[in-house]
């Protein structure tokens, strides 16, 4: 890889890792268009790294508290709201553990073209759209909202849908604040983001493949300062704005697209 395309490609996971636009998509399609060769294993794991060592980074006070509550549960059994919250993000990850170990070669083979990418952005895109005019009635995520928010997620592993888009979708939906489902969405991220680069990280081995460990470290970096950007600036402005420029930017996105896939790009796809 060139370094500009080490800089986009990083940039792009960076920022679209926490946004509800689907980084997957976005470093799929640069390979698909033409633009670059595939960025390749290697990299790909690297930026992730550097995307979950961002959300660490940002929720590492929460963190904490989830391992002293959990300490304090297993010597005395103390069970305090941190714990409670821990354990309904732990029940959230479990459907997408498993449908991603199942499904991920079939969506490596089988969903990565341009129209499947061009269809889940519109989409997610407009059901997101709507989940954002719901109306907030519930102050705390219950037991009955986390397994439906991770059971949701498993359908982020189909390019183009968006993990925490789906999961804010779903937590609006539900009845949350915008805050509140990006609150979960983003610590929900942590076992996610870990999970899928584990399994990554085992096919590269498998590869043997050459590594150019310069590029990696470059890549991981500039992801994880401008993941923790992007973290920082959403967190603060999501009540705010909405998700209504991202519904704008996921219908513009996947309008090109198709445009793209009618224009004869899909069989490169």
């Amino acid at each position: 890889m060139d370094w500009l395309q080490i800089i986009v490609l990083a940039l792009i996971q960076g920022i679209t890792e926490f946004l509800p636009v689907s980084s997957s998509a976005h470093l799929i399609l640069p390979a698909q268009l033409d633009l670059w060769p595939d960025q390749g294993l290697a990299f790909d794991v690297a930026v992730h790294l550097g995307t979950l060592m961002a959300v660490i980074g940002y929720y590492r006070a929460e963190l904490v508290r989830f391992a002293r509550s959990g300490w304090l549960y297993a010597s005395n059994r103390t069970y305090d709201g941190h714990l409670d919250l821990l354990l309904k993000i732990c029940l959230a990850t479990l459907p997408v553990v498993v449908f991603g170990f199942v499904l991920r070669d079939w969506v490596a083979t089988e969903l990565r073209s341009v129209l499947v990418i061009a269809v889940t952005t519109i989409a997610f895109g407009l059901l997101l759209w709507g989940a954002d005019r719901s109306r907030a009635r519930f102050t705390d995520i219950s037991w009955a909202h986390a397994l439906i928010i991770g059971a949701v997620q498993a359908l982020a592993i189909v390019p183009g849908t968006s993990r925490s888009g789906v999961t804010i979708t779903a937590a609006l939906v539900l009845g949350l604040t915008r805050s509140q489902a990006a609150h979960f969405s983003f610590l929900l991220a942590i076992p996610t983001i870990a999970g899928a680069g584990l399994l990554t990280t085992l096919d590269l081995m498998a590869t043997r493949a050459a590594v150019q460990w310069l590029d990696l470290a470059v890549g991981g970096i500039l992801a994880f300062v401008s993941a923790y950007t992007c973290i920082h600036v959403f967190v603060r402005l999501v009540e705010r704005i909405g998700m209504f420029p991202f519904v704008v930017y996921r219908l513009v996105l996947g309008a090109v697209l198709l445009a793209m896939v009618a224009g004869g790009l899909d069989s490169i796809s």
